[in-house]
């Protein structure tokens, strides 16, 4: 079995080399290229802005969101804005240490259109691959910020930090 999975990490490993372009070791600093893809918010019709105030953060906290969104800005992912829309950043300590950088979006998805996605069931997505020989998962390194935000969306994503800074989201945010 040990030689089986010692196979399949080679053939994932060339896979990846011949399709580099499609799976870099690390994901470029910029914006991702226009896929034709991008993320849509849909508003409940009469919604008003989703504002939230930020609150206040220890100092580690503090640093740990300016050197994010610096990093952020720096990739293009991030603008300053003047959106009239307003969520809090906060952080939530990683199991691995560090922290993860969180927005707290809950009157946005208030606001939001639920979108309808049927979940399959797990019996059906088992029968299906019955006789099939090999499964593999990928995990995308920062996904979420792969996908462009949909231009009139843009200003929806507008957040708050602790430093009075107001940024607004050019990919989907991903927390």
């Amino acid at each position: 079995m040990e030689s089986f999975h010692l196979a399949h990490q080679a053939l994932s490993l060339n896979i990846a080399r011949e399709y580099a372009d499609v799976f870099p070791d690390k994901i470029p600093a910029e914006l991702p290229a226009d896929r034709g893809v991008q993320h849509e918010i849909g508003i409940v019709p009469g919604s008003k802005y989703c504002v939230t105030r930020q609150w206040p953060l220890p100092r580690d906290q503090i640093k740990a969101i300016d050197d994010f969104f610096e990093d952020r800005r720096k990739s293009g992912h991030v603008r300053e804005s003047i959106a009239p829309h307003s969520s809090p950043t906060f952080c939530v300590k990683k199991a691995t240490g560090g922290w993860r950088i969180v927005h707290a979006f809950n009157k946005l998805n208030d606001a939001t259109i639920s979108v309808q996605t049927p979940i399959p069931r797990k019996d059906m997505v088992l029968n299906s691959m019955s006789g099939s020989v090999l499964f593999s998962a990928f995990d995308l390194t920062d996904g979420f910020y792969q996908i462009l935000m949909r231009r009139s969306d843009i200003p929806l994503t507008a957040v708050s930090t602790p430093s009075d800074m107001l940024w607004k989201w050019l990919v989907m945010p991903q927390d």
